[in-house]
């Protein structure tokens, strides 16, 4: 997989991840550890991406 086809990968995932966390904090009663490894799981993608960016 190419590094433009990773990078795509990974906004599409990041936003995937961006609608679920949004939906859950929405709910009335959240699952704030679903809450925070999804948060998690943001900071990781977004730590790729730069890295990406920076190494192209």
């Amino acid at each position: 997989m190419g590094q433009d086809a990773r990078a795509e990968a990974l906004q599409a995932k990041h936003k995937e991840i961006e609608f679920i966390l949004f939906e859950e904090e929405r709910r009335p009663l959240p699952d704030f550890s679903l809450v925070h490894e999804l948060k998690r799981k943001k900071l990781k993608i977004k730590d790729e991406l730069h890295r990406i960016e920076v190494h192209s």
